[in-house]
C-alpha cells in the first residue's frame, strides 16, 4: 500500500489515521511546489491531481474521508462504522458538513496562517479575513452545541469524522481562528491532540518525490 502525501489538512488526516490504527503502507511525500501532482504518472493516480493519495494493489482511491473509511475496514476498526448503518449515517452527517460548512468557513483562516507559512507563498492577508469572520462564528456556534456534553463528534467514539473536522482547525491559534467563545470546540481540539497519531501524524523524512 502506498500513500501518496503533502504537509496539507488533508493528507494529515490521512496519515493520522494510518499511524493510528497500525497500518504499514509506504508513505511518499510529493513535491507541491515542483509540480509533482501534475506529473502524468501521478494524474493517472488521481486526476484531481491533488494530495492524498492511496494505491493499495490495482486500486489508486482519491478523497481523504474515502481514504480513511477505506483504512478503517482494511484494519477493521470502527473509527468508521462499517457494520452499522445508523452510525454511517451520523458519520456521513458529519463528514459532509465538513465539506458543506466547517471547512469552507476556517479554510481561508487556515490557508493564510498556515499553507502560506508551510510553502512560502507569502505572508497572512489579515485584512482579507475580516469578512470570514462571520462564518466561522454562524458553524463554530454549532459544534460548540454539539459538543457541549460529547468528548467526540459522533457515536460517541473517535471516529473518522473528528479526524476530518479538526483538520483545519486544529492549529486555530496559529490561524487566529475565533475560537474564544467557542469552549468545547477548544476542549475536544485539545483530547484530540493528546492522541499521539493526531499530535505527529507526519512521516519521517525522506526524499520528495519529484
Amino acid at each position: 500500500m502506498r500513500i501518496y502525501w503533502i504537509k496539507a489538512q488533508a493528507p494529515r488526516r490521512v496519515l493520522a489515521t494510518v499511524k493510528h490504527l497500525g497500518i504499514d503502507a509506504e508513505c511518499i511525500e510529493m513535491d507541491l511546489m515542483g509540480g509533482a501532482l501534475k506529473a502524468p504518472d501521478y494524474a493517472a493516480l488521481n486526476p484531481n491531481m491533488k494530495a492524498p493519495t492511496l494505491v493499495d494493489g490495482d486500486m489508486a482511491l482519491w478523497e481523504s474521508s474515502a481514504i480513511m473509511a477505506y483504512l478503517c475496514i482494511k484494519k477493521g476498526s470502527d473509527m468508521w462504522p462499517a457494520n452499522d448503518p445508523s452510525e454511517q449515517v451520523e458519520v456521513l452527517r458529519w463528514l459532509s458538513w465538513n465539506d458543506g460548512h466547517w471547512a469552507p468557513a476556517v479554510g481561508p483562516f487556515y490557508f493564510e496562517h498556515v499553507v502560506k507559512s508551510t510553502f512560502g507563498v507569502g505572508l497572512p492577508d489579515r485584512d482579507s479575513l475580516k469578512e470570514k469572520a462571520p462564518a466561522v462564528l454562524k458553524f463554530g456556534k454549532v459544534l460548540d452545541a454539539h459538543l457541549e456534553r460529547r468528548d467526540y463528534v459522533a457515536c460517541c467514539r473517535l471516529t473518522i469524522a473528528d479526524f476530518q473536522l479538526a483538520s483545519m482547525a486544529t492549529d486555530w491559534q496559529i490561524a487566529e481562528m475565533p475560537f474564544d467563545t467557542f469552549p468545547n470546540i477548544i476542549r475536544w481540539l485539545n483530547r484530540l491532540a493528546r492522541i499521539p497519531a493526531w499530535a505527529d501524524p507526519w512521516p519521517a523524512k525522506l526524499p520528495i518525490a519529484a
